[in-house]
């Protein structure tokens, strides 16, 4: 594609911003403190701030000067880089890889839900596919599609624009492997599924039978073409908050293709967070362990309490090694169960940044109440879900400063 001077210089700028934070020797003492925190060794906790949703109210689309789509996407990513690196005085390396995402298309499984909007970020509802036991036989396994002479041509690209600055790699970041509750409910609906457990059992067994195959099906293909990539260093988010920085990863027979055992793999159950232990394992873990069996380590849970489910997750999750306490998880419940044996990766609320007005005095009494309380564990705080800042800036700026300074002084 032709890129024009002005797109090629906002982005070599950009690039020279991040390659200069990159640079710092702040980013090897950090990679270090995750290192350790992730092998169970903390120094201190360890804090992240992720604006997510709330970049809308710092750097989004309105300031972008590039015209290509492509281009407008790398832009995008290197200006949130350069103003995390600024701004957010939090424990991100800033590093100088630059990553070009695998051209790859996964299609549907033959039953697909209709959304009704009320406007592009307002609330939704969905019509769910499956509504009768007939319709299991829409489905049918995804289509996967890799195009690897697209995915050569944005690589060659990339290095041509920011290769001299910026380490340019093609990378497939593999999100949430063994997330199948949320495609359950998009498939049969919220409530019919509450019902199903009790009514209908048998179809949400061939429902959790098939989403887990299929996804396995996914992962095989991704090992077999070999476009996996290990999330094991300082710019791998891994799971649902943490930086992947471990030298336990890859496993010791890495011979330079990744694997799914030389990965960080991540589960979570969210849609399940008011079914009990019982029903949970029956209906939703069971279906999810031959995924997370084949990972490396694994960390588990987002926004969901885990307390009561905590035994069976401990007994059964293999290579567990990072557990979600979300704000609805009791903190003194959660370190007295994870201990110095799990990382205790507390995603405080958003709330207390996102909602119409801030009282900076009660984040830095809940934050410090929560350090004390989970004295002993391994602690990451992950400030994340931060949907709006009500166009303040400054919101998650002064988060990550007031963590920050706690977890120093811890």
């Amino acid at each position: 594609m032709p890129v024009s001077e002005k797109e090629k210089r906002t982005l070599r700028e950009l690039a020279r911003q991040v390659a200069d934070a990159a640079a710092l020797p702040v980013q090897a003492e950090r990679i270090g403190l995750w290192k350790d925190l992730n092998a169970l060794r903390p120094h201190r906790p360890m804090v992240l701030a992720f604006p997510e949703g709330g970049w809308r109210d710092i750097v989004d689309e309105p300031q972008l000067q590039c015209d290509d789509p492509l281009l407008r996407g790398w832009e995008l990513g290197l200006r949130r880089r350069a103003w995390h690196a600024e701004h957010i005085h939090d424990d991100h390396p800033i590093t100088d890889l630059f990553n070009v995402a695998w051209v790859l298309r996964i299609g549907d499984c033959g039953a697909v839900e209709e959304y009704t909007r009320t406007e592009a970020l307002g609330s939704h509802v969905w019509d769910a596919p499956i509504k009768q036991p007939g319709d299991l036989a829409k489905l049918h396994p995804r289509a996967i599609e890799l195009d690897r002479p697209a995915t050569a041509r944005r690589l060659a690209l990339a290095d041509e624009i920011l290769g001299d600055i910026l380490r340019v790699r093609a990378h497939h970041h593999i999100g949430w492997p063994a997330a199948l509750s949320w495609p359950l409910i998009k498939l049969r609906g919220l409530a019919q599924v509450m019902l199903d457990i009790y009514d209908n059992p048998g179809l949400l067994h061939e429902l959790m039978a098939f989403l887990r195959d299929d996804q396995l099906r996914l992962l095989d293909t991704l090992e077999r073409e070999q476009i996996l990539s290990l999330n094991n260093g300082p710019d791998d988010y891994v799971g649902s908050g943490g930086i992947g920085c471990t030298d336990e990863l890859p496993a010791d027979d890495f011979a330079g293709h990744a694997r799914l055992k030389d990965l960080w793999g991540f589960g979570e159950s969210q849609e399940f967070v008011h079914v009990g232990p019982e029903h949970w394992h029956e209906f939703v873990l069971q279906y999810q362990l031959p995924i997370l069996e084949r990972f490396g380590l694994t960390h588990y849970g987002c926004c969901e309490p885990m307390g009561a489910k905590f035994d069976l997750l401990v007994r059964e999750v293999p290579r567990l090694r990072r557990v979600s306490v979300s704000a609805w998880w009791d903190v003194a419940d959660a370190a007295g169960k994870l201990q110095d044996k799990y990382i205790f990766s507390w995603k405080p609320a958003p709330a207390m940044i996102c909602a119409p007005n801030v009282d900076y005095d009660a984040v830095e009494k809940v934050t410090r109440e929560t350090i004390r309380t989970a004295a002993g564990c391994p602690l990451e705080i992950v400030m994340k879900d931060t949907h709006t800042f009500h166009g303040d800036p400054t919101r998650i700026e002064r988060w990550s400063q007031i963590a920050s300074r706690l977890a120093a002084e811890a």
